[in-house]
């Protein structure tokens, strides 16, 4: 039995790999958040690999606040580099794998056909500054695979998908970007999908291959459309209004175009993504059974 620890456990995708932790038998996993495990503090991370013995490590903790970053860069690059950086450090010592989650911010959003892992990175944000910095430090070590997502949204924690069902049910229109497009990425299909990564690599299927992933549900659409669909399956009755990204000002600009090529991860673990479509019903399905 292989041991598993998932860092940044109380957000969405930790969530996740705690609910699938459950049916995985053959791995035993320990969950940490900042409560149980500071990972921006080298000697707290080292005294706690010292006491527990694993062969994994899932990061799954990153600064996410993507207007906020821009006023405290400090904080996103703590946390989206130099924790990865004290994570991979120690992770080298002990020979552990390290599994860690990245981003489409890490691209500029220029391109028009989907992004491949070897498309140049050109981020315009601090936070994607800072993830694509913890990519950097990331791949001065071993034993390490990158898995880059998009627009990440689950059950649990504060997301596009709740947001819109929050608010449909508060206002009779909503107004929301027509010229923005990307892939949803529903956060358990991405820890499914990890946790057969990480069996086939146990099993030496993909071992030394790449070092570098992309992830989302398959099929493309705008955020209007995205929230048309959310707004559809929830049954609010609510009107979506389109407008352009140049009518809604953020302090961090967003790529116009985010669609990541994901053909590597299903080529080498030989899967299927579900449509993003499919993983919205499922997951809206399970927000209204924990809503219940």
């Amino acid at each position: 039995m292989i041991k598993i620890l998932v860092t940044g456990a109380d957000g969405q995708l930790g969530n996740e790999f705690r609910k699938l932790a459950q049916s995985c038998y053959d791995m035993e996993f320990m969950f940490t958040d900042i409560g149980e495990l500071d990972i921006t503090n080298e000697s707290a991370v080292n005294t706690f690999l010292d006491q527990n013995t694993v062969s994994y490590i899932i990061n799954c903790a990153a600064y996410t606040a993507v207007d906020k970053a821009e006023e405290e860069p400090d904080k996103a690059y703590l946390l989206n580099a130099e924790a990865v950086k004290i994570i991979a450090s120690a992770c080298n010592v002990r020979d552990i794998s390290l599994i860690h989650f990245s981003t489409d911010y890490v691209f500029d959003g220029k391109k028009i056909s989907p992004y491949s892992e070897e498309d140049k990175t050109n981020p315009v944000t601090v936070y994607g500054k800072s993830k694509l910095e913890g990519e950097k430090l990331l791949r001065k070590t071993k034993n390490y695979i990158i898995i880059r997502t998009s627009w990440l949204y689950s059950a649990y924690g504060n997301n596009f998908v709740k947001a819109i069902m929050r608010l449909s049910k508060e206002k009779e229109e909503l107004q929301v970007v027509s010229d923005q497009t990307g892939s949803p990425t529903w956060a358990y299909d991405l820890a499914r999908t990890t946790l057969i990564l990480i069996d086939r690599m146990k099993n030496g299927r993909i071992q030394d291959k790449y070092e570098l992933y992309h992830f989302s549900n398959s099929g493309t659409c705008t955020w209007y459309d995205f929230a048309k669909e959310i707004v559809k399956l929830s049954g609010a009755p609510v009107k979506i209004q389109p407008v352009k990204t140049t009518d809604y000002p953020v302090k961090a600009p967003r790529p116009a175009y985010s669609v990541l090529d994901t053909r590597r991860i299903r080529n080498d673990l030989r899967i299927k993504i579900p449509d993003w479509k499919e993983s919205l019903k499922s997951c809206i399905s399970e927000i209204n059974f924990l809503s219940d």
